[in-house]
């Protein structure tokens, strides 16, 4: 019998947390932004977390992220990861579009959280009875990464993300460690 563990996080420290993100978006609109901005090609791996679940799934991901302030980084990413289920019968195709800010405390890592809208297809086999269907979901992640600087101007990227879907695109802050899946990636971050 496998048993889940579940880390309560404190409704004071989600809102300290919440408040300092905010603060920090505020205080970077009264700044100049830092000339850093990074592209991000990467590819990665996620897996849904429940008892049901198959094999980690390979993706594909494009992210562009820019300093706001030598310790604040706001990233807008897309990726695209497809998957056949039921012997080829019904095929998934998902293209997450997130927005995240990270807090970055040291020049090479990074944390945060963000925003992302999971607009997920599934297309049946065209034997089957089923019409195929598009919906979009909404999801809070969070996460961390390393920047590796490998030139002076590119870096290997490595970040992993928790994603809590949310019921009915209703935004909550969860109030237990329980996400839906988890994702990591490698990629290539090219500065301009």
């Amino acid at each position: 019998m496998k048993t889940t563990h579940r880390f309560e996080i404190g409704v004071a420290a989600t809102r300290v947390l919440f408040g300092m993100l905010g603060l920090a978006v505020l205080a970077s609109t009264s700044f100049v932004p830092a000339r850093a901005t990074e592209i991000i090609p990467s590819f990665g791996m996620t897996k849904a977390t429940d008892a049901s679940a198959g094999d980690a799934k390979l993706y594909g991901g494009l992210a562009l992220r820019a300093a706001m302030l030598p310790f604040l980084k706001l990233e807008a990413g897309i990726a695209y990861r497809q998957e056949s289920i039921s012997n080829g019968d019904v095929n998934l195709r998902m293209w997450p579009v997130t927005a995240s800010l990270w807090l970055a405390p040291l020049p090479m890592v990074y944390a945060g959280g963000g925003l992302g809208w999971y607009r997920t297809t599934t297309d049946y086999k065209s034997t089957l009875p089923f019409k195929d269907t598009t919906t979009g979901q909404v999801g809070m992640h969070l996460g961390a990464g390393i920047n590796f600087p490998i030139a002076p101007h590119a870096g290997l990227d490595l970040a992993g993300r928790y994603i809590f879907m949310q019921k009915n695109n209703d935004l909550q802050v969860p109030t237990s460690f329980n996400p839906d899946f988890w994702s990591t990636t490698l990629g290539l971050a090219i500065k301009f």
